[in-house]
């Protein structure tokens, strides 16, 4: 090969090797390119996050937690077809141009895509002030990290609506009632969700109306969904309601979770979570600081939720913790003549509050409470952390019934710890309807000073054997107050007790211990009425308070 085929060849092959590395880097500048768009359409145009949540696995390989969860209450969604911004439809988010109209305006165009995959509306950071605004089927409302939605302070601007059928008025006022700020009825798949975003209803002036008996018609709740199904919401912070903060009523297939919700502990009726007459509901993985019950669940008010008859069934509540100076951290009823199921609330941690877990209802209720599982409950510093009450005297009107009584059965009680609480439990039923079958297991008191006492009072309890943890054996002699003072160890009127066919075998060592047991009055066989003293430092039941031994 001569100097001019060498150079003709090293000419070539230098010509191909640079031919060869132009081609190379092609396709990865293509992929990083796609790697950043896709990236971006991730954080911003999409509801990936929620895709995590609900699945073992999500589509990109990342494991979601495996801890049990709200999995199969809600139906995952396919990505919303159109995807737009807020500020596409004039909002400005400088925290005091009102954006009512825009709001208003965006959902109504966004409707147009219900039948294709649904819409999702982002809310990019800012502050944004809005009256109240109602959402649409197949709908995303995404709050971006910063963004803030501001509850107006025009009353106008939260128009007044027809009351609840099930309450036949407003809860606070005659008449109807302010709608919330977000709304909702007859929606299907909604999700309200972002990236930590936040809606701020700025309740004080509704407070203040509240305090002042100024205020003509019942509040609004901060988010109230009504007569829809296949409902999410998530990873927000919620504060400051007017009245109730979330407020499912008519409604199936709900989940909140990873949700943050405040207001001041002094704010009136700002429940957390309140499912209302709904079915197939889980709250799980959820901060609530507020003036009223963490969670409340309820069915209807007196004759109204009587003749409605829509329960609340079907109801998980778990891991679920916070504080509430005035209220309980999670509470059944009042409101429940519709009727109340199938409620499990597991993993509740409750501190500062008046109550841990609480059952009310009254005369004139109706309805009935049964099936209720709570466990795994930790209080610290709860005033009552258990108790069954009754006597509210709140009716809607003179049309209430008094011979209406609930019917209130089958409550498990179990894994409870209460740190330093300053009363022991308070058990009232109704007269006329006593709480039946009511079976505690593994309840410790713990820090207790010497005077508490428990009360008990037209309930009556069954056990016997445990297995599997769960009261199975629990339905077949009533002993509740039996175990009761076997856990104080302070019996000194056996004679009495013996007479109230609960098979009470007295040792002499029970009358040998010190304090006392006082009964006010025998009630109907099965059911006493009294105080009990405590034991000093600590109340603890091993095998089944209400049942047959520790």
């Amino acid at each position: 090969m001569d100097f001019d085929e060498k150079q003709s060849f090293g000419f070539g092959r230098n010509a191909m090797i640079a031919k060869v590395t132009r081609f190379s880097w092609s396709p990865f500048l293509f992929l990083i390119t796609l790697i950043a768009i896709l990236s971006f359409q991730i954080t911003t145009k999409t509801i990936y996050p929620i895709k995590i949540a609900f699945s073992s696995t999500s589509k990109t390989g990342v494991s979601a937690d495996t801890r049990t969860s709200c999995v199969g209450f809600f139906r995952e969604l396919p990505e919303r077809k159109a995807v737009m911004s807020i500020r596409e439809f004039g909002g400005v988010g400088d925290g005091k141009t009102s954006n009512t109209e825009t709001f208003r305006k965006a959902i109504r165009y966004l409707q147009r895509f219900r039948e294709s995959g649904g819409a999702q509306l982002n809310v990019p950071k800012g502050r944004w002030v809005t009256g109240s605004f109602n959402l649409t089927s197949n709908f995303t409302l995404f709050l971006e990290e910063g963004a803030v939605i501001l509850g107006s302070q025009d009353p106008k601007e939260w128009p007044i609506i027809e009351p609840l059928p099930s309450y036949g008025r407003g809860r606070e006022r005659l008449g109807g009632r302010h709608i919330s700020l977000v709304h909702g009825d007859g929606l299907t798949n909604v999700v309200i969700t972002g990236n930590n975003g936040t809606i701020d209803g700025q309740g004080k002036m509704w407070w203040e109306l509240w305090w002042n008996r100024t205020l003509e018609h019942t509040r609004g709740h901060l988010v109230e969904l009504m007569n829809s199904n296949n409902i999410l919401i998530a990873n927000l912070t919620f504060c400051n309601a007017p009245f109730w903060t979330i407020h499912p009523v008519y409604c199936s297939n709900v989940v909140v979770k990873d949700m943050t919700i405040l207001a001041p502990l002094k704010a009136p009726n700002t429940d957390g979570i309140d499912p209302d007459s709904s079915t197939n509901v889980c709250i799980e993985d959820c901060y609530i600081e507020s003036g009223d019950d963490l969670v409340a669940v309820k069915s209807g008010w007196d004759q109204y939720g009587i003749k409605m008859a829509r329960p609340s069934s079907n109801i998980v509540v778990r891991r679920v913790s916070g504080t509430t100076p005035t209220c309980s951290g999670v509470g059944i009823g009042s409101e429940m003549s519709g009727g109340i199921f199938n409620i499990t609330i597991e993993d509740l941690h409750v501190w500062d509050s008046a109550a841990g877990v609480r059952i009310k209802t009254d005369n004139g209720r109706g309805g009935y409470i049964a099936n209720i599982t709570i466990s795994n409950v930790t209080m610290e510093r709860v005033k009552v952390p258990i108790r069954f009450s009754r006597g509210s005297n709140d009716h809607p009107d003179e049309g209430w019934d008094p011979k209406a009584v609930p019917v209130v059965k089958g409550i498990s009680i179990r894994n409870v710890v209460s740190f330093n609480s300053t009363k022991a439990p308070v058990l009232e039923g109704i007269e006329d309807a006593p709480f039946g079958g009511i079976c505690m297991k593994n309840v410790s008191l713990l820090g207790v000073v010497s005077s508490l006492s428990w009360h008990c009072e037209f309930v009556s309890g069954f056990a016997d054997e445990f297995r599997d943890s769960v009261c199975t054996g629990c339905f077949q002699r009533p002993v509740c107050v039996e175990q009761i003072m076997k856990l104080v160890g302070l019996i000194t009127r056996g004679t009495a007790l013996r007479n109230a066919h609960l098979g009470i075998q007295l040792s002499p060592n029970h009358r040998e211990n010190k304090g006392s047991i006082t009964y006010t009055k025998r009630i109907q066989e099965n059911l006493i009425e009294g105080t009990f003293s405590s034991i000093p430092g600590s109340i603890t039941c091993t095998k089944g308070m209400l049942g047959n031994s520790l």
